[in-house]
């Protein structure tokens, strides 16, 4: 099947109308949820290019500025150098020729390029980046969602209506473009239908508006991103996601037939291998062609959740919202992907350290924000790609890492050995290839019943903070540098955006 010329004539107006449809029923009943929109909004997502390996080849050029520039030969960064173990977690553009992938033993990597130059990771020197990076993305826009330690969603709404503003049209006529032709469905608001005019007709300045904050970046900080530009975080990632290095692209929702619809399943943002396997087995090969299946077939295949957002994500919907504060967080969670499946004969090897870290890693998110948990749970993902949970209420809120660790690790040997006569999840079958700490229900302290032993020891442990948090931190980055980066995040109370599938 030819893609380009599938996505023509009736089979576009076919999908027009179905995207319609989708628009009425959030309008009407079921799908009125904000994480399902076209957008009103315009969004940049900026993406470092290969951010650990650039910002290592920055690093030895300042060591030696004679030196080969690593971004330019196939090198990579991950595992242990010196015995060349581990995985890999980030490549250079060259390494990405021999069909070297980020997440692969470094011994199969150097199968396929025996000559590739391999670098340890230096996390000190990734977060210097990270924070120059940020600190000039604010430059652009004051609303950032940093969403990990080389990427973030910038609202450029406001700098763009300044942008229109600023203009002066050089006659009175002015030229009027249809909503047909600007791709605008006629269900959408008359806000949207608004904005999506704006954005249309001011396309040019906003491209070069990216253009120039990736110059910036490379001017000044010495590395390269790639801009993806939409009206929702979907598709401006999806877009930062093309062609690269130091690229700007676009997925406006008139382009959706041309630059999303012809790209396979398995690159739509949320749609994990073991989805787009499953995708495939089904006939669907394109987006174009999962956009064509019902929304009540692909629920009934993939469940509630992951259904009703594979389906909305092939229109081109998605979340707006750029969360630029942590003031509204319900809960602070950790979740870190194993390198193995966790199973019963290999728990306590595999399991119980990383639930340390992890336990550790959310203490200390609640200690920096001054709150406490009433609520702590653990979450799993099995090597069926099935979420589970359990949680439990504490009898009065905490910020201590050892409470955090005593209660997650009885829960999830709970949820993993069974309980009370009730099978657990190694009874029935199933190893973990994810596994989640959460702290919910924060408070300030206000229903703390303060003693004088707490006041005496919330002493002793600010003094010990900072040892704690230096090791906790060299902790986490030896198991990142390990088994690659994932981030804390902080739950909303709000579904996510999406189901992020590995990629």
């Amino acid at each position: 099947m030819e893609q380009l010329p599938f996505y023509r004539g009736g089979i576009c107006r076919i999908i027009a109308k179905k995207q319609k449809a989708i628009f009425r029923e959030m309008r009407d009943n079921t799908m009125q949820d904000p994480i399902y929109d076209q957008g009103s909004r315009l969004i940049f997502h900026v993406d470092v290019n290969s951010a650990f390996l650039s910002w290592s080849a920055l690093k030895a050029l300042e060591e030696d500025p004679s030196g080969m520039d690593l971004r330019t030969i196939p090198s990579a960064v991950g595992g242990d150098v010196k015995l060349r173990k581990g995985v890999i977690t980030a490549k250079s553009i060259p390494a990405k020729e021999y069909g070297i992938r980020t997440g692969e033993p470094v011994v199969t990597a150097l199968q396929k390029c025996p000559g590739l130059v391999l670098v340890r990771g230096d996390f000190q020197t990734y977060r210097m980046y990270s924070k120059k990076l940020i600190e000039l993305l604010k430059n652009y826009s004051d609303k950032l969602e940093q969403v990990s330690i080389d990427e973030a969603y910038l609202d450029m709404t406001d700098a763009m209506n300044e942008m229109i503003k600023a203009e002066k049209p050089a006659s009175g006529i002015e030229t009027v473009i249809s909503d047909q032709e600007n791709g605008i469905q006629d269900d959408v608001s008359m806000e949207q239908t608004e904005h999506l005019r704006e954005v249309r007709k001011n396309e040019k300045e906003i491209i070069s508006l990216a253009e120039r904050l990736k110059r910036e970046v490379r001017e000044k900080l010495g590395f390269t991103v790639n801009v993806g530009i939409s009206t929702n975080k979907l598709l401006a990632k999806m877009a930062s996601d093309r062609e690269k290095p130091d690229k700007v692209h676009t997925i406006f929702p008139w382009e959706i037939p041309d630059k999303l619809w012809p790209l396979p399943v398995g690159e739509l943002y949320g749609c994990g291998h073991a989805t787009a396997s499953r995708l495939q087995e089904m006939g669907v090969r394109t987006i174009g062609d999962l956009a064509l299946l019902g929304r009540m077939l692909l629920i009934s295949q993939l469940g509630d959740s992951l259904g009703a957002y594979i389906y909305a994500a092939s229109m081109g919907l998605g979340s707006d919202e750029v969360r630029t504060s942590r003031e509204d967080a319900k809960s602070v969670s950790n979740e870190w992907t194993t390198s193995v499946d966790v199973d019963a004969s290999n728990f306590t090897a595999e399991a119980i350290p990383l639930l340390h870290v992890l336990a550790g890693s959310v203490a200390e998110r609640l200690i920096k924000d001054g709150v406490y948990a009433s609520t702590i749970g653990v979450v799993v993902k099995t090597d069926t790609f099935a979420r589970k949970s359990r949680q439990t209420r504490l009898r009065e809120s905490t910020n201590d890492e050892s409470l955090i660790y005593q209660t997650a690790e009885q829960l999830l040997t709970q949820l993993c050995f069974g309980d009370h006569g009730s099978s657990g999840l190694f009874d029935q079958g199933a190893g973990l290839r994810l596994i989640g700490v959460k702290a919910e229900h924060l408070d300030k302290g206000e229903y703390r019943q303060i003693s004088l032993f707490d006041y005496s020891k919330s002493l002793e442990e600010e003094r010990r903070r900072k040892k704690k948090e230096e090791s906790l931190q060299a902790m986490i980055e030896k198991i990142q540098l390990r088994y690659g980066q994932e981030a804390v995040h902080l739950g909303t109370g709000k579904e996510r955006d999406m189901e992020r599938g590995s990629k």
